[in-house]
């Protein structure tokens, strides 16, 4: 396992994370035994990021989380294991409006609360890492939460303070960056949405904010596994993502990716991970992993060689201006 400077802050995060949405639900039948052992797997092989949030089967991820290091610790392991969580907004539209306001979907009382939950779910009284879940740019001339937020962090009950970029806008959070409110950005950034280079990447090396790479297969498509029988589950929140004609259009674009790496020695699923990692502002990526089959496969590519700089440069003709596709075509 490599590792890598998480910004300026100090930590030198597994440029694999652990990605910790589908232990805790919403994407098909999952156990708790396939769960644990993943993570335990994972950790033994050097991962020391998980990523989780409230909302991964209502505090499930978190708890399951908090079993693992505990029962390491109890075991002899002695490893610091830094954890990010999310907190989202309050009830409402997601992702909020341009007319919500940011003391109301992210108030003062309702993120104490929150945040008392979280340290409940983790057994933990400090976070290393609380992110808000989402953002909306019309809370950026006066962005109350992280105002909140660093008071806390300057009383130690929390570490760090992060975003995770609303898919419709991820550039929203660009100022947020450069007037100093993060240490930490998630985004989706992949083969497919690449838009994050053009701008948003670039601020955070200007700034030191560690980046964290979500959504790095595309949710599954650059696995390279679907076929156009590929169907999935009621509970499965890819039903809705990939509605309508969109796994077979994701199909045809998996398939032009595979030819430009004839010959490269990469897996799909490999040089996914790997084209994102040549960006020197990723501190880490955190593809889901929900057995251990996939712990080996996902942490192992940190041993694999960088990609050529001309397969990277090759690799960008696949950027696609699909628009979001959470909410419609």
């Amino acid at each position: 396992m490599q590792y890598r400077p998480f910004g300026k802050h100090g930590y030198n995060c597994s440029e694999i994370g652990f990605g910790a949405w589908a232990i805790g639900g919403s994407w098909g039948a999952q156990s708790d035994r396939d769960s644990l052992a993943a993570l335990n797997r994972a950790l033994d092989l050097g991962c020391n990021f998980i990523d989780t949030a409230a909302g991964y089967g209502n505090g499930r991820s978190e708890r399951l989380i908090a079993q693992v290091l505990r029962e390491r610790a109890a075991g002899g392991k002695k490893e610091k294991i830094f954890v990010a969580t999310k907190t989202p907004p309050s009830s409402g539209i997601w992702p909020p409006s341009p007319y919500c306001k940011a003391d109301e979907r992210y108030s003062e009382a309702y993120l104490r609360t929150d945040l008392a939950e979280r340290m409940a779910n983790l057994g933990s009284e400090h976070i290393d890492l609380l992110q808000l879940h989402t953002w909306t740019r019309a809370w950026n001339r006066n962005p109350t939460p992280f105002k909140i937020l660093r008071q806390w962090q300057r009383e130690g009950r929390i570490g760090l303070i992060g975003v995770s970029t609303p898919e419709q806008d991820q550039n929203s959070v660009i100022d947020l960056m450069r007037d100093g409110w993060v240490d930490s950005v998630q985004v989706i950034y992949n083969l497919f949405e690449q838009e994050p280079a053009a701008e948003l990447l670039e601020v955070a090396r200007e700034c030191g904010v560690g980046i964290i790479v979500r959504v790095v297969f595309d949710e599954g498509a650059l696995t390279g596994k679907f076929t156009p029988e590929t169907r999935f589950a009621h509970d499965d929140f890819r039903a809705k993502y990939f509605e309508g004609d969109r796994v077979d259009r994701v199909i045809a674009r998996v398939n032009e990716v595979r030819k430009d790496l004839t010959g490269s020695g990469f897996t799909l699923p490999q040089a996914a991970i790997k084209w994102v990692l040549a960006h020197p502002a990723v501190s880490t990526v955190i593809p889901g992993i929900r057995n251990v089959a996939q712990a080996e496969a996902n942490c192992g590519v940190s041993d694999l060689l960088a990609m050529p700089n001309a397969l990277v440069e090759k690799l960008r003709r696949h950027n696609w201006r699909r628009g979001v596709w959470y909410s419609g075509k």
